[in-house]
C-alpha cells in the first residue's frame, strides 16, 4: 500500500492544493519498507487526485484540504485522513499504528488568490481548526 503526505521540509503541509511535494510511503505489513518525496511539478488542487492516482497512492494525510479535492480523492479511491499537523513520518507512524490524530471534518472553505504565504489552519478564517 502507498501512502502520501503533503509535505513541507519534514512535515505535513497545511494546504493541499498549495503543496508542492509529497512524501510517497510504501507499506507492507505495517512496515514501511520504502519512502520518497516527489515533486507536484505545478500540478495544484483538482489536478493532485490525479497525480495520486498515477503514483498508485490508497491513503492521503493531509492538513486543510477544500471541498472540490475531497470529492476528487473519493472518487479515485484515496482515503483521506485531514486536519493532521506536525512530522510526516510521525504522522504515517501513528497511522500504522492506529493512533493517528485527524480531523474528518477539516476543511479549507475559502478561495486563495496569489496568497504564497498561506497555510490553511495558521490564520483567522476557518479551515476547520
Amino acid at each position: 500500500m502507498k501512502i502520501a503526505v503533503t509535505y513541507d521540509r519534514g512535515n505535513v503541509f497545511q494546504h493541499f492544493g498549495q503543496t508542492t511535494q509529497f512524501k510517497i510511503y510504501e507499506v507492507e505489513d505495517k512496515n514501511v519498507v520504502s519512502q520518497e518525496i516527489k515533486d507536484t511539478n505545478g500540478d495544484g488542487h483538482g489536478a493532485l487526485a490525479g497525480f495520486l492516482t498515477r503514483l498508485g497512492v490508497k491513503t492521503l494525510i493531509c492538513g486543510g484540504i477544500g471541498a472540490g479535492a475531497r470529492n476528487a480523492l473519493s472518487d479515485a479511491g484515496i482515503r483521506l485522513y485531514p486536519g493532521v499537523e506536525g512530522n510526516a513520518d510521525e504522522a504515517v507512524s501513528s497511522l500504522l499504528s492506529g493512533n493517528l490524530k485527524f480531523d474528518p471534518d477539516t476543511l479549507c472553505d475559502h478561495h486563495h488568490e496569489g496568497s504564497e504565504e498561506h497555510e490553511c489552519g495558521h490564520h483567522g478564517e476557518s479551515c476547520g481548526h
